[in-house]
């Protein structure tokens, strides 16, 4: 049964797809799926193609908008689009401390969670499409994680595609995942160099709050526990286009002044939770490190191994001298499982994982070479979530990719860039620009 309903200029529409847990085993267990269909109100009856987003994460529903802001009115003038929640997430059979334990204890958790990656939302998107454009193929638009499902999708199912469009997306096809935290912690320094260039006051009052963390234990009123590791992985906020600004208006207020001395304010601590919780998206903490997973060497908390090889991120050493105390950024820690209380009853099956050796491929380096499906790529200089070198090795893998390289946007430029984006990378791919 579907529903439809209205917002400002658009109709909108609940579908609701079954689907195999596992494709390979089409006979067995199934879960649901949740997609929104968008289109305007004044061609709700047109015979529209259709365009699929895949949101970035992973772990992340599909864009809740209202309206038609942004890239989405610009798909809209040509496209009905279709926002999918990826198994796993939003209304599709959510995965999180809650519900996984219907699967039994950690163990059982653990191999469920196998089957959230790249090529089983690829599967899916194939199982939904038929029924939605007749046979059609459509075109897909994947933002950063999508974007890496939209590679898997040209590796395995290029046949599905009429367009392919990525954004600050374009993964590495063969890097294991200590390869692309080795390129992340020095790109993540420059960040952090920039923004106390920007906002040399910045660099105390960080300081002062990370010597404050070493010496209280502090526990937010969630019940997370903000360690000083904590506080410093605020610096995933760096990567976005106004992160630095917003990081700064939380820094400037951390303390206030008490009967019993300065510590940190209720405001701060508010929202360094509501930055931190993963209540919203565990998903995104659980599976983050499997999404580089492919060949038969564990993940084995790679970033927490790879950070031990840049000490400058090491705050209490920071604090010892004079050297600034860097921010972290995109990476997934054991730690977080332990002052996290949405992630804590899930510790084992993270730790159960990490240590998996029988992740399978997710790319097709060959079927890329020989790849006749219209791809486009805009790729951010000095993205702090993708690496842009190994975004243009691939690019230069995929036969006929066309690649918009610029320094005006962050990775979210989707968002920040809006219809301006869109548009650019739909002339590109068109070969009208």
């Amino acid at each position: 049964m579907t529903v439809s309903y209205r917002q400002p200029g658009v109709v909108l529409t609940d579908r609701r797809f079954t689907v195999p847990l596992d494709h390979d085993r089409p006979a067995g267990e199934t879960i649901e799926l949740y997609a929104r269909e968008v289109v305007a109100s004044d061609k709700t009856h047109q015979d529209l193609p259709w365009l699929l987003y895949l949101q970035g994460g992973p772990g992340f529903g599909a864009d809740r908008s209202v309206g038609r802001p942004g890239w989405l009115g610009r798909a809209l003038k040509e496209y009905r689009v279709l926002l999918l929640d990826q198994r796993g997430t939003g209304h599709s059979t959510p995965a999180n401390r809650q519900t996984l334990p219907l699967r039994g204890g950690p163990a059982e958790q653990a191999d469920y969670l196998t089957h959230f990656r790249a090529d089983a939302i690829v599967r899916d998107c194939e199982a939904i499409r038929a029924g939605l454009t007749g046979g059609k193929p459509w075109t897909v638009l994947g933002q950063s994680f999508g974007g890496f499902c939209v590679t898997s999708y040209l590796s395995l199912a290029p046949e599905g595609l009429a367009t392919a469009v990525i954004t600050g997306g374009l993964p590495a096809l063969d890097a294991h995942a200590d390869d692309v935290y080795r390129a992340a912690f020095p790109r993540i320094e420059r960040k952090v160099a920039a923004h106390y260039a920007r906002y040399p006051e910045d660099a105390e009052r960080a300081r002062r709050i990370a010597d404050h963390l070493l010496h209280h234990d502090v526990v937010l009123p969630n019940g997370y526990r903000l360690t000083v590791e904590a506080f410093q992985s605020l610096g995933i906020a760096l990567g976005t286009g106004d992160g630095t600004h917003r990081l700064h208006y939380l820094l400037e207020n951390a303390f206030v002044r008490t009967p019993q001395g300065s510590t940190l304010s209720d405001a701060f601590q508010e929202q360094v939770q509501a930055m931190l919780s993963y209540a919203r998206h565990p998903l995104y903490a659980l599976v983050h490190e499997s999404i580089y997973g492919q060949d038969d060497r564990p993940t084995a908390w790679s970033a927490e191994r790879v950070r031990a090889e840049f000490p400058q991120f090491d705050a209490a050493k920071a604090l010892a001298g004079d050297e600034p105390l860097l921010f972290t950024g995109e990476s997934i820690h054991p730690w977080m499982f332990e002052c996290d209380p949405a992630l804590r009853p899930l510790r084992e099956t993270a730790a159960l994982l990490a240590a998996r050796t029988d992740w399978t491929p997710l790319y097709d380096s060959a079927r890329l070479a020989a790849n006749t499906v219209p791809v486009v790529a805009a790729v951010y200089h000095d993205d702090m979530y993708v690496d842009t070198a190994h975004s243009l090795r691939t690019a230069r893998t995929i036969r006929g990719m066309r690649t918009w390289i610029t320094d005006e946007f962050e990775h979210d430029g989707i968002r920040a860039g809006g219809p301006r984006v869109l548009d650019r990378l739909l002339a590109l791919v068109r070969g009208e620009a």
